[in-house]
C-alpha cells in the first residue's frame, strides 16, 4: 500500500525515469501527467503510413553504468544481424543470448554511426575533420588559409563570453566562417556572438582543430585516433525507434502500479507555506486536481512559472523564467522511390543510399538544418526499406513565425522543394508527407538564461518541487542526463542525494559523451 504519492510532469525520458526509480526505489506510488498522447517527449516515436519517425535522431549513449543497464533491462542488446546486416552481409556486433530483430521486437540494435556534412553540394566529415576529402573538397588555398587563421586564433586567445569567441579560440576564425557561424546561426536564430560560451562548453567539449589535426596525423601513419564520441563509431538504437525505449518504460510503471495519464495539461499549482498540495490539469474529462507529497516537473521554466502563483514565484525569477529563450523545430517525413545521391562510400546499404544516420545541411540556400535517414537508423522503422527511404527534414524556427504558420500540405511542398533544390531527392519520387511541429523543444544559452541561477534558486525554496529534465532546467541535456537528474531527484526525496545533484547533472566541463574506463 502505498502511503505517499508524487506527480510527475512530462511523460519524457526524465518523467518516465523518475516514476521507474520511485516504484523500484520507494513506497512512494508516481502519477505521470503527459500533455500529448505519447510518451517520449522529443524522443517520441510516432507512425505514417507504417513508417515509424523519431522527432530528431536520438542516440542512446551514455557513460553512466546505470542507465546503460536499465536500457538494456526494457529491450535486451541483439544477438542475430538486422534485416540489412544479414542480406547485404555488413558486419555485427552481437551479444550471446541476445534477441533476434527478425523474431522479436524488443531488441536494442548496434549500428553503424555514419554522420556527415551537406555542403557546397559534397559530403564533408562531422565533425569538421581534416582528412584527404577536406583537402580535396576545399582545396589547397582554402586549407592553407584555415590552418593559418588557426595558428593566428591559438596564439591570439579571446576572453569565452560568446559562442563565437569558443569556436574561433578552437578552430580559427576562418573555419569557424566557413562550417560553424551560418549554420549556428539557421539552428538557433542567433549569431553566435549572441550565443553564451556554455553552449559550447555543453555540446562540443573536447573538440578542436588542434585535436583534430592530431588525430589526422595520427590515422595517416596506422595509428588510432583521439577517443572523442563524435569519433564513436557505433550506438545503441531500439528496433523500432526511440520511442519504443519510453513506451516500454511505461508499460513497467503501469504494471507495477503506477499511472501515465495523457492529454493532461498541467495549467496550476496551489502552494501552501513554499509547499505544493496539489496540482490542476486540463484534461478531456475537465479540470482535475491531484493532490500529492511531492512534485517532479520537465515542463519548460516558463510554462512553470505561468502555473506558480505570484505569492510563490516573485516578479523578478517569473521575468527570468518568462524571457528564456527557446528554438522551436519542425520536422517533415518524407517517403520517396530513391536517393539522388551517390554512394562513394565502402558501406553497404540497401538500394545503395548514403549510408548516413543523419546529415547536416549546410547549404546556405536552403531553410533545412538536417537530414534523417530513418533506413540507416533501423530498417524496421521502414515498412518497406528496400524499396523506399524514410527520410526526416528538421527545421528550427520560432513559434509563430512564417515557417511556424505554414498549412502542412504548404510545409510538406516547400521541403519537398527544398531537399530537390540542393540535388537530394527528385520532386517526382516523393510519395508522401507528414509533419510534426514541436514547441520548445531546444532550450537557448541567451537572453535571460544568463540569470538562470537567481531562477533556481527560487524554485528550490519550494520545498517539495524538483526540476528536472531538459525543458525542467532549460538546460541542452542528451536523453542519459535527463534520465540522470529525475534519479537524482527521487534519491534526493528518500534522503541519499542532494538538490545540488540534480542540478550538477551535465554540468562538468569535461566532454560530456566520452566513456570513463
Amino acid at each position: 500500500m502505498h502511503k505517499r504519492h508524487a506527480i510527475i510532469v512530462g511523460a519524457g525520458p526524465a518523467g518516465l525515469t523518475a516514476a521507474y526509480y520511485f516504484l523500484t526505489e520507494t513506497d512512494i506510488r508516481p502519477i505521470v501527467l503527459e500533455r500529448g498522447n505519447l510518451v517520449g517527449g522529443l524522443s517520441r516515436t510516432p507512425i505514417f503510413n507504417g513508417n515509424r519517425m523519431d522527432i530528431g535522431g536520438h542516440r542512446f549513449f551514455t557513460k553512466d553504468a546505470d542507465i546503460s543497464a536499465l536500457w538494456q533491462k526494457f529491450l535486451p542488446a541483439q544477438g542475430a544481424p538486422a534485416v540489412d546486416d544479414k542480406i547485404l552481409g555488413r558486419e555485427s556486433v552481437l551479444v550471446d543470448g541476445g534477441g533476434d530483430p527478425e523474431v522479436v521486437d524488443d531488441v536494442f540494435l548496434s549500428r553503424n554511426r555514419v554522420s556527415r556534412i551537406f555542403y557546397r553540394r559534397k559530403f564533408f566529415s562531422y565533425p569538421v575533420t581534416l582528412n584527404f576529402d577536406t583537402i580535396k573538397n576545399l582545396g589547397i588555398g582554402e586549407m592553407f588559409a584555415i590552418g593559418a587563421s588557426f595558428l593566428k586564433a591559438k596564439y591570439n586567445q579571446r576572453d569565452e563570453t560568446t559562442l563565437e569567441d569558443f569556436m574561433i579560440n578552437r578552430f580559427g576564425q576562418k573555419l569557424y566562417e566557413t562550417f560553424f557561424r551560418d549554420y549556428t546561426t539557421k539552428v538557433w536564430g542567433r549569431t553566435p556572438a549572441e550565443i553564451g560560451a556554455d553552449w559550447g562548453r555543453q555540446r562540443i567539449k573536447g573538440l578542436s582543430l588542434g585535436k583534430t589535426i592530431v588525430d589526422f596525423v595520427k590515422k595517416s601513419f596506422g595509428s588510432k585516433g583521439t577517443d572523442e564520441t563524435s569519433l564513436i563509431e557505433r550506438f545503441f538504437y531500439p528496433k523500432l525507434g526511440a520511442g519504443q525505449m519510453w513506451e516500454r518504460f511505461a508499460d513497467e510503471i503501469k504494471r507495477r502500479g503506477g499511472e501515465v495519464l495523457f492529454n493532461s495539461d498541467v495549467k496550476s499549482f496551489r502552494v501552501v507555506d513554499k509547499k505544493i498540495r496539489s496540482v490542476t490539469a486540463d484534461s478531456p474529462a475537465g479540470k482535475l486536481t491531484f493532490p500529492a507529497d511531492y512534485f517532479l516537473s520537465s515542463m519548460p521554466l516558463a510554462e512553470l512559472a505561468d502555473a506558480l502563483d505570484e505569492k510563490t514565484l516573485l516578479e523578478r525569477p517569473r521575468q527570468i523564467a518568462k524571457n528564456l529563450p527557446y528554438r522551436d523545430f519542425i520536422t517533415v517525413g518524407l517517403l520517396v522511390d530513391k536517393l539522388k545521391l551517390v554512394n562513394c562510400t565502402k558501406i553497404k546499404t540497401f538500394g545503395d543510399i548514403v549510408p548516413d544516420c543523419w546529415v547536416y545541411v549546410q547549404e546556405p540556400s536552403v531553410k533545412l538544418g538536417r537530414l534523417q535517414i530513418f533506413n540507416n537508423w533501423s530498417p524496421y522503422m521502414v515498412a518497406d526499406p528496400q524499396n523506399s527511404v524514410w527520410l526526416g527534414l528538421e527545421y528550427f524556427c520560432r513559434e509563430g513565425d512564417e515557417l511556424w504558420q505554414m498549412s502542412e500540405p504548404q510545409f510538406v511542398k516547400f521541403a519537398v522543394d527544398e531537399l530537390a533544390s540542393i540535388g537530394i531527392i527528385d520532386a517526382s519520387d516523393v510519395r508522401f508527407g507528414a509533419q510534426v511541429k514541436v514547441p520548445k523543444a531546444y532550450p537557448a544559452y541567451f537572453d535571460s538564461y544568463e540569470n538562470i541561477a537567481e531562477l533556481r534558486a527560487a524554485l528550490d525554496e519550494i520545498q517539495n518541487l524538483y526540476c528536472i529534465g531538459r525543458n525542467g532546467q532549460h538546460r541542452y541535456n542528451n536523453m542519459d542526463h535527463s534520465m540522470l537528474t529525475a534519479r537524482e531527484a527521487v534519491r534526493t526525496i528518500v534522503g541519499t542525494s542532494t538538490r545540488e545533484n540534480i542540478w550538477n547533472v551535465n554540468a562538468e566541463q569535461t566532454y560530456h559523451e566520452v566513456a570513463h574506463d
